[in-house]
C-alpha cells in the first residue's frame, strides 16, 4: 500500500533543510510504529518518496510525502486517525493535515506536479508600486535569464512559466518589515521557476521577504487538482483543497488582477517531550 501525506511547514522549522526534514520523517514514521516497506540491501531504509524540494527558509501549506507500507499489516491502519497519530511526534511547525491511499502505478510527485502557487512578501514596496511592477512583467513578451545547466551558462525565458500573478495587498502586521504581498503561480515543467528567480527578473529586482508555498497542482484528465486523491482523510483543523477553477491566462491580457484586501501572512536534539524533536 502507498499512502500520500499532506503536511504544512511554518515558523522556525522553515530554516530546516529538505534533507533534514527527510531525516525527521524517517524517524517519526519509525516512532509511530507503522509497517514500513523497506529497501533491500545492506542498509535497508523506509521507502519514502518526496515531492519538489522546498528551499530552506520558505514556508508551506501544502507539502507532500509518499510512504510505502507492508501488506497485509497496512490494512489494519485507521487512516482517519493517522494525521493525529503523526503530528504530535513532529517538531513544532510541521503538521500532517490529510492522508489518502494512492496507486503505486501513479506518477511520482516530481513527475506529476505541474505548477506551484506561492505567496511572496516584498519588503519596502507599496501596493501601488508592486502592482505596476507586476503589470509590466505580465505585459512582457519574454523575460530572458541566464541559467547554469550542467556547468554551462544557458539562455532561457521565464515568461512561459509565469502562469499567474496577482497583488494581494499589504504585508500583515506581524511581518518583519512593511511592504506588499503578491501571489504567483509558477510552472514546474519542463523546468521549475523558483521564487528567487522570479523576484530577480523584475526591473528593478525585488527583495525577498517571507515566501510560502500555498498549493501544488497536478493535471489529470484535463482537470487541475491537488495531489491527494478524492476522499482523502482531512484533519478537523485543515481545509480540504477543491479542484482549482482555472484563472484566465494572464498572458492573454497582460495586466495584473485587481488588488485584493490585505492578507494575513537547527538544532535537533533527542526527544525530551512528546515531540520527537525540539528546536534550540
Amino acid at each position: 500500500m502507498r499512502i500520500r501525506l499532506r503536511y504544512s511547514k511554518h515558523g522556525k522549522v522553515r530554516f530546516t533543510s529538505h534533507r533534514d526534514v527527510a531525516r525527521i520523517w524517517e524517524r517519526v514514521l519509525r516512532r509511530a510504529e507503522l509497517p514500513l516497506a523497506r529497501t533491500e540491501g545492506f542498509s535497508p531504509r523506509p521507502k519514502m518518496h518526496f515531492g519538489l524540494a522546498l528551499s530552506t527558509g520558505h514556508e508551506s501549506l501544502g507539502e507532500y510525502l509518499d510512504v510505502d507500507l507492508r501488506e497485509p499489516e497496512a490494512d489494519e491502519i485507521d487512516l482517519g486517525m493517522l494525521p493525529e497519530r503523526l503530528s504530535p511526534l513532529l517538531p513544532p511547525g510541521i503538521e500532517v493535515e490529510a492522508v489518502s491511499v494512492i496507486n503505486r502505478s501513479d506518477p511520482s510527485l516530481q513527475e506529476a506536479v505541474t505548477s506551484c502557487v506561492w505567496r511572496i512578501e516584498v519588503p519596502g514596496q507599496s501596493v501601488d508600486s508592486l502592482t505596476s511592477a507586476v503589470a509590466a512583467m505580465l505585459a512582457a513578451d519574454a523575460i530572458p535569464v541566464v541559467r547554469e545547466r550542467k556547468g554551462k551558462q544557458v539562455a532561457d525565458d521565464l515568461r512561459p512559466g509565469i502562469l499567474h500573478l496577482s497583488v494581494l495587498g499589504s504585508t500583515p502586521d506581524d511581518a518583519p518589515e512593511t511592504g506588499a504581498v503578491f501571489e504567483a503561480e509558477l510552472a514546474t515543467q519542463p523546468r521549475s521557476i523558483r521564487p528567487a528567480e522570479l523576484l530577480a527578473a523584475f526591473d528593478p529586482p525585488l527583495p525577498e521577504g517571507r515566501v510560502c508555498r500555498i498549493f501544488q497542482w497536478i493535471n489529470e484528465d484535463g482537470a487541475t487538482r491537488e495531489p491527494l486523491s478524492q476522499g482523502a482523510h482531512v484533519t478537523a483543523t485543515a481545509v480540504a483543497v477543491a479542484p482549482r477553477e482555472d484563472h484566465p491566462d494572464d498572458r492573454s491580457h497582460g495586466r495584473a488582477h485587481d488588488t485584493q484586501d490585505s492578507v494575513g501572512s537547527d538544532g535537533i536534539t533527542d526527544p525530551a517531550t512528546e515531540s520527537a524533536f525540539d528546536f534550540v
